[in-house]
């Protein structure tokens, strides 16, 4: 694990003053035409072959999902998520152009073809799946909103914040979400108020609030970079679902579906124990199953307008789902996978078949 003198100087330099904006309701407008598909109804897929490279837009300010460092590299899940697809493309994970993106730009960066993905730490809900027009790939990391609270507070449950004060973010899904868990519980709290991250977390260090509520991997970041780390513990509690992963915009079946199975051939890669590592090993397999889904055998890439080697690109370049976790996740944050797991291991991580 990163110490953390290391991830307090890359944390605050992306500063995480925006949380992972599953947690706000903002910047959400309706859909245009879609520029999912081009004029005369050429997929953009085919747009992103011609042109070369893919366009993705990202947050670009947030440390283990996207961050992009003082020598313009970026890094994170949702970096390598937009390199996997690069490289089924074009067999070259470096062939992407990024683009960082505020939470009210995003939506209309996708729909106004500026973009040809979002992969931005994004919740799939009903009212951005029908309403914003815009289409959710596989979901790639299942988050929720938890709660840190300073281990002197002996605060271990949301019973235990009786009479005690909460610091949250507001305009926030995060706001609404905290009191109506409290109004259910009955539980007479205090909510501290802030428009910005930033102060948030300071009014939490300075004591102002026994706790503090977001997304849980945005508090297990910001724990790292406090004064004092072990004061503080991020609680099982878990308020709501985010799931989070790519989008497209709606409209354009041929690229929508070529994104989905992308996406897919990372879990499945990883139940099928490829890495990058090992995936050379089974180019003589006999297997028909791992076969097919290298592209060895079928025509499972070709069907939807793809090398039928996709996959195989993909875990060569970029890695399984595990590989891509405990890379930027799980290694530098100590976070488990929980939910993130695949299904075969207790998680929520499924591929539908590869056949």
């Amino acid at each position: 694990m990163l110490n953390n003198s290391f991830l307090r100087s890359t944390i605050l330099v992306g500063t995480l003053s925006l949380s992972l904006a599953a947690c706000g309701g903002g910047g959400e407008t309706t859909p245009t035409d879609s520029a999912s598909s081009t004029a005369g109804g050429t997929s953009r897929l085919d747009t992103v072959l011609s042109r070369g490279n893919l366009i993705c837009g990202v947050n670009g300010q947030l440390p283990g999902f996207s961050f992009v460092d003082e020598n313009g590299e970026y890094s994170g899940m949702d970096v390598d998520i937009c390199r996997a697809i690069a490289s089924a493309l074009f067999d070259d994970p470096s062939q992407v152009e990024y683009r960082d993106l505020s939470a009210q730009e995003r939506f209309t960066a996708v729909q106004s073809g500026e973009v040809d993905i979002l992969i931005r730490n994004t919740t799939w809900t009903i009212n951005r799946d029908t309403s914003v027009g815009m289409e959710f790939a596989p979901t790639t990391f299942y988050d929720g909103q938890g709660l840190m609270a300073t281990t002197a507070s002996g605060v271990q449950q949301l019973e235990d914040l009786n009479g005690k004060s909460v610091c949250v973010l507001s305009g926030t899904t995060n706001e609404q979400n905290l009191t109506d868990r409290m109004r259910k519980l009955e539980v007479n709290y205090t909510p501290v108020v802030f428009e910005d991250t930033d102060a948030v977390y300071a009014a939490y260090e300075q004591g102002r609030c026994e706790a503090v509520t977001s997304d849980r991997s945005q508090l297990v970041a910001r724990r790292a970079v406090l004064a004092n780390p072990d004061d503080h513990e991020v609680l099982e509690v878990v308020m709501s679902k985010e799931p989070l992963g790519p989008l497209v915009a709606n409209g354009d079946a041929k690229w929508f579906d070529a994104v989905k199975w992308i996406t897919y051939s990372l879990i499945q890669a990883e139940e099928f124990d490829l890495n990058s590592q090992n995936v050379a090993d089974f180019a003589e397999t006999e297997d028909p199953q791992i076969r097919r889904f290298l592209g060895q055998e079928g025509n499972l890439g070709e069907d939807m307008g793809l090398p039928n080697d996709f996959a195989a690109r993909v875990v060569r370049n970029v890695g399984n789902y595990g590989e891509i976790y405990e890379k930027n996740i799980g290694t530098p944050f100590g976070l488990d996978r929980g939910q993130n797991q695949l299904w075969s291991d207790g998680g929520l991580l499924y591929s539908p078949p590869f056949r």
